[in-house]
C-alpha cells in the first residue's frame, strides 16, 4: 500500500512503497510513488538527483533484481547527462548479480528535458491535454513491429536491452520541451494504456494517482512513477 512520505536519495530499502512531493532545483517539482503490487519483491526503484530523474525496473521478481534496480537508480541520478547516467548505472551493477531496465531524464538549464533509456521503462511528455510517448521500447515485440511483423503478446515483455547491455550506441535518446514529464515502469503503463495515462495526466496529475490507478486496473506488476513539472 502506498505510504505518504518523502525519503532522501539512497535511504529507501527494497520493499518500501513511498510516495510524495519533492522540490528538485529551480522551478521544478517532482511527485513520486512506487508500490510492490502483487509481486513478492518491489524490484522497481526511482531516484532524484539535482536535475536528473530516474526510474529503474529490475529484471525478475527477486531480491537480486530489487538490489540491481536500486543500485542502478542511485548511480544514474548523479551525472547531468542521461546517457552518461545509464553508463554509470551499468558500472554500478558490476558488483551486483541482477539486472534492470532504466529511463533517465535530465532537465536542461534553459528548459526542456533530455531523455535516455535502456529497456522498456518509458518517458512521456504532457502539455496538460495530450500525452506523447518519447521512448521506444527495447523489446522483441517492438523489434518485429518496426519490420512490419506482427508480434505475439508475450514478446512485449522480452527486452532486448538492459542496463548491463547498455552501450553509447544502443541507448535510446529523445528530447522534449513539454512542461511536464512522466517516467514510469511497465507496471503503470501496461494496465492503464495510453488513454488511461492521458486521462490522468490531463487532470490533477500526480505519480500517486498513476500508481493507484494502475493497481486498481488489476496491474500484476510493481508500479512506479515520477511526474516532473
Amino acid at each position: 500500500m502506498l505510504i505518504d512520505r518523502t525519503m532522501p536519495l539512497g535511504t529507501m530499502p527494497s520493499g518500501t512503497a513511498p510516495s510524495g512531493t519533492a522540490p528538485s532545483g529551480t522551478a521544478l517539482t517532482v511527485t513520486h510513488a512506487t508500490d510492490r503490487g502483487p509481486r513478492t519483491h518491489n524490484a522497481d526503484a526511482f531516484a532524484l538527483g539535482r536535475r536528473t530523474f530516474v526510474v529503474a525496473d529490475g529484471v525478475g521478481d527477486s531480491a537480486a533484481a530489487a538490489e540491481a534496480a536500486w543500485a542502478a537508480a542511485r548511480a544514474a541520478a548523479l551525472p547531468a547527462d542521461p546517457v552518461a547516467a545509464i553508463l554509470a548505472a551499468r558500472d554500478a551493477l558490476q558488483v551486483h548479480t541482477g539486472d534492470a531496465v532504466v529511463v533517465v531524464a535530465a532537465a536542461r538549464p534553459g528548459g526542456g528535458f533530455d531523455v535516455a533509456w535502456a529497456g522498456d521503462a518509458r518517458a512521456y511528455a504532457s502539455d496538460g491535454e495530450d500525452l506523447v510517448q518519447l521512448t521506444t521500447d527495447h523489446t522483441v515485440a517492438e523489434y518485429f513491429r518496426e519490420r512490419g511483423i506482427e508480434a505475439e503478446r508475450r514478446m512485449e515483455h522480452v527486452v532486448t536491452n538492459t542496463v548491463r547491455r547498455a552501450t553509447p550506441e544502443n541507448i535510446g535518446r529523445a528530447f522534449t520541451r513539454a512542461p511536464r514529464l512522466v517516467l514510469v515502469s511497465d507496471g503503470v503503463y501496461g494496465p492503464l494504456g495510453h488513454n488511461g495515462m492521458e486521462a490522468i495526466m490531463s487532470g490533477n496529475a500526480s505519480a500517486e494517482r498513476l500508481v493507484r490507478a494502475a493497481l486498481y486496473a488489476q496491474g500484476t506488476d510493481n508500479a512506479t512513477a515520477l511526474v516532473i513539472s
